[in-house]
């Protein structure tokens, strides 16, 4: 039976703030969520926000980032009302600065899942209350927040491990590299060439790195890439708006599958993150992710535990 608390061992104070990036936060403030984070995957219920309503807009379909947000408001007493674009008056041509002041007026906090990162930056710019990233083009902190929990639960530590991420250089990799990197971790990002990483985020894991006792490698071999890998991780090839590049990135990131033979050449321990939904056989073999060095499902719970944190955090 689930124990009922009202109240954690821990304390963040980041009541009111905004989560659009990892780069708006200190390394202590995201080791404070870790920690909250473990709290509350040992402790889920609570009446912490009762009578707090969050509104979750989706121009992205989702599984676990609806689910687990609207679980953990209710495993926290709270409220979560889902907002389909095509359902409110903002996918009707109403103003993002409309919207923020009115959704304002009615709910505790807004966690919004879009294309455009402009459109989080400015939701955030006319809220009274707090935005939380749910995923844009270029970040998608929530999900690195999980990567960075698992690893910690498989590790028992952060700093000083080697993490890879090979495949594209997207919104997931962004997040996670800079997470990482302010963790103390050496960051390795593996892809070919033109689906690199953005620059400007690249120049700024490098200096987070160095100023956190970690390094950051971009490689575009990825054998050479996974040598002593603690964690290896990947995401799909042709992500949400990218459908009609399908063809020719399954020929371009084909070289970069994580499969056996790939991590042969990481360390022995090495674990398979992924933040799913997995093509097998493409990204990815069905014997890495199904098989005995996979966290996937570990990493994909605790998508629920760091969401609760998140939302502790900001709005209490």
């Amino acid at each position: 039976m689930n124990s009922i608390v009202s109240t954690s061992p821990v304390r963040v104070s980041l009541k009111g703030r905004d989560l659009v990036t990892w780069l708006d936060y200190s390394t202590e403030e995201v080791h404070e969520l870790l920690s909250l984070a473990q709290y509350l995957k040992k402790n889920p219920y609570s009446k912490v926000l009762e009578g707090k309503t969050l509104g979750m807009i989706f121009e992205k379909s989702s599984t676990r980032t609806r689910v687990s947000f609207e679980a953990g408001m209710l495993q926290m007493g709270g409220h979560a009302i889902y907002l389909n674009a095509r359902d409110i008056q903002l996918g009707r041509g109403e103003s993002i600065a409309d919207t923020a002041r009115v959704l304002s007026s009615y709910v505790d906090g807004i966690m919004i899942r879009t294309f455009e990162t402009e459109k989080v930056t400015e939701l955030a710019k006319y809220a009274s209350v707090p935005v939380i990233n749910g995923l844009c083009d270029t970040y998608h902190p929530c999900q690195a927040l999980a990567d960075v929990l698992t690893i910690l639960e498989l590790a028992g530590t952060l700093k000083g491990l080697k993490v890879v991420y090979t495949g594209d250089g997207n919104n997931v990799a962004h997040s996670f590299m800079i997470l990482c990197a302010k963790l103390g971790m050496d960051v390795v990002v593996s892809c070919p060439v033109g689906y690199e990483p953005d620059k400007e985020i690249v120049g700024k894991t490098v200096e987070l790195a160095g100023m956190n006792g970690g390094s950051f490698t971009l490689s575009y071999d990825p054998v050479e890439a996974v040598k002593n890998a603690d964690i290896v991780y990947t995401d799909v090839w042709a992500s949400m708006g990218q459908e009609e590049e399908a063809v020719k990135r399954l020929k371009d990131f084909k070289p970069y599958q994580v499969n056996e033979q790939l991590l042969q050449h990481a360390a022995p321990q090495v674990k398979f993150l992924h933040c799913l939904p997995a093509h097998r056989e493409e990204e990815v073999t069905a014997a890495v992710i199904d098989g005995p060095c996979s966290a996937v499902f570990q990493q994909a719970e605790n998508r629920l535990h760091v969401q609760k944190a998140i939302l502790q955090s900001l709005f209490v």
